[in-house]
């Protein structure tokens, strides 16, 4: 098998995707799927957002399957302009909807907070309105024009499983020296 890295191209106007239960659906990219967020922090609020990175961070050491159900691949959370605006990355497996609908569903689950409730805008109601939510993610969501893709369009389940057979390999070439 050859892995080939890939690039795409998204388009630049929106109206031209397919429309999704929330808007624009985007398109599958060799990077998966994903969505960048960029807010203003509410006044004050830096700090907080910092403390609730390392709530997460400590809830995921405690049970790190915790977000499991949101197939992510990665994300990236960064303060700029002085403290005062806040950038979300995510990449995933799930389209927009999906990935929104699971969101919700698991931190209201847990009965956890969400760090955009540090942000300008974000609604008091986005456990009993995920459509809010939405709109203030398709709102401040800032689409990408080129995703690229080292192993393209590998999910986080394919790679769990070659990391396992890998492991699984390497077991069995040590129990034969």
């Amino acid at each position: 098998m050859q892995i080939k890295p890939e690039a795409a191209v998204l388009p630049a106007d929106p109206s031209q995707l397919p429309q999704g239960k929330y808007g624009p659906v985007y398109p599958r990219t060799p990077a998966c799927y994903g969505f960048t967020i960029i807010a203003t922090l509410k006044p004050g609020r830096a700090e907080a957002m910092r403390v609730y990175g390392q709530t997460l961070a400590a809830a995921l050491e405690a049970d790190p399957y915790l977000l499991a159900p949101l197939k992510l691949h990665y994300l990236r959370w960064v303060l700029f302009d002085g403290d005062t605006r806040f950038m979300y990355q995510g990449i995933f497996d799930t389209d927009f909807d999906k990935y929104t609908e699971d969101a919700v569903a698991l931190f209201s689950k847990a009965g956890v907070d969400t760090a955009f409730e540090n942000l300008e805008g974000f609604p008091e109601d986005w456990r009993t309105n995920p459509e809010a939510f939405v709109r203030f993610v398709r709102e401040h969501h800032c689409p990408s024009f080129l995703e690229y893709g080292e192993y393209p369009y590998v999910s986080t389940d394919e790679i769990k499983r070659a990391l396992q057979v890998k492991d699984a390999f390497s077991t069995m070439l040590d129990q034969l020296q």
